[in-house]
This record gives structure tokens, C-alpha cells and sequence, in this order.
């Protein structure tokens, strides 16, 4: 994932960070960086150019209003590609694999379990029972490596 966000627009690369430590899902993220956004303008929403006029006459895609979920997955999709073409490109390194914004929620969980516990990934994740953390938040394998160092 770090390898990807130098090829994000800094939008993006910001919501990826943000997901990632919060674990919230991508829609989440969306919203809360719009909600940022907007608090920290200055100028009213009705000042700047006329709507369309700063616009190409023939663009390969039509802009949004915003990232949605399937265009932030898109975005980082895109920005694998182009990691793993400089990365092909500069030396004989594995490709890095492709992944998805629910991956840094599930990315988080895990983290939160292996330092805090299932309980604590469950509150994080805001989920009602610790089935659903069991799914998003993956099992520590470190400490079957201990296990086996002890039993021989």
C-alpha cells in the first residue's frame, strides 16, 4: 500500500492514510473528507467561474462531484498499475498485488487485534459482535510460530 500512494493524487493518498488508521469503511472516508473540505473554506461555494467554462471541449471522462466508492477503488487500481510499471521498469522486483480500499479496513483490524485484542478491533470496527471482527481482523500466525518454537 505505501508503495501505491505516491501515485495517488494527494486526495486520494490523504484518504487512503486516513482509512488505514481509522479503519472506517471507504464510504466513510469519503464523506468525512468532503465534510473537511468543506470546513475549511474560505469562500463561499457560489464564487469562481461560470459552471463550464473552464471545461475540455472533449474529455475522455466525465468528472464527478465527488470520489465515490467504485471511483476510489478505480483510482487505486490505476495507481498499482503505475507502481508496478516504474517498479518493472527499474528493476526485476515482484509486481506489487492489486488491492482495494476495503483492504485497509481490513489492513487496521488486524493491526488493532494483534497490539489490543479482538474486543478492541470490535469496538474500533464498530461492530456489534466479534463474529464480524473475526472476518475483517485476521489471526496473529506470530504466535503460532512461538507455539512451535516451545513445543520442538
Amino acid at each position: 500500500m505505501d508503495a501505491t500512494t505516491p501515485h495517488l493524487p494527494e486526495v486520494l493518498a490523504d484518504m487512503v492514510r486516513f482509512q488505514r488508521l481509522t479503519g472506517c469503511r471507504p464510504a466513510e472516508s469519503e464523506r468525512k473528507r468532503r465534510a473537511a473540505m468543506h470546513e475549511r473554506r474560505r469562500t463561499p461555494l457560489s464564487y469562481g467561474n461560470r459552471p463550464g467554462t473552464n471545461r475540455k471541449r472533449k474529455p475522455k471522462r466525465r468528472p464527478g462531484d465527488r470520489y465515490d466508492t467504485n471511483s476510489y477503488r478505480r483510482a487505486l487500481r490505476r495507481a498499482v498499475q503505475v507502481a508496478n510499471r516504474k517498479r518493472g521498469a527499474e528493476s526485476d522486483q515482484d509486481p506489487l498485488p492489486k488491492w482495494s480500499p476495503n483492504r485497509l479496513r481490513h489492513s487496521a483490524a488486524t493491526e488493532i487485534r494483534k497490539h489490543f485484542g479482538l474486543e478492541a478491533a470490535q469496538v474500533t470496527l464498530g461492530h456489534a459482535t466479534a463474529d464480524v471482527s473475526q472476518i475483517h481482523a485476521e489471526r496473529d500466525l506470530t504466535l503460532t510460530v512461538e507455539v512451535m518454537r516451545k513445543i520442538g
